[in-house]
């Protein structure tokens, strides 16, 4: 299956969306635009989408590795995602 990239005009709404109200999150998130926006596909941007969906403090967590996905967090695309996110190089 081929990944389709995501346009400029998503990628922007993309970003709006990520936008957080705890300083360490927004952290996280900007340095995964700055490395990863040019080359971010459909399937990335659900998987972020859902990981959006959480509270601040939740996302946190499972930034720092403090949890592991659980439950209806337990999909590919937010795996994905979080490894990423993750990545400090």
């Amino acid at each position: 299956m081929e990944a389709t990239l995501i346009d400029e005009r998503f990628l922007s709404k993309l970003r709006w969306r990520c936008r957080r109200g705890l300083l360490e999150n927004d952290l996280f998130i900007e340095r995964f635009f700055n490395r990863h926006a040019e080359s971010l596909t459909e399937f990335q941007a659900e998987g972020l989408r859902v990981l959006m969906d959480l509270s601040d403090n939740d996302l946190l967590d499972l930034l720092l590795r403090r949890k592991e996905p659980e439950g209806e967090l337990v999909r590919a695309d937010v795996q994905e995602v979080l490894s990423l996110l993750r990545t400090v190089t």
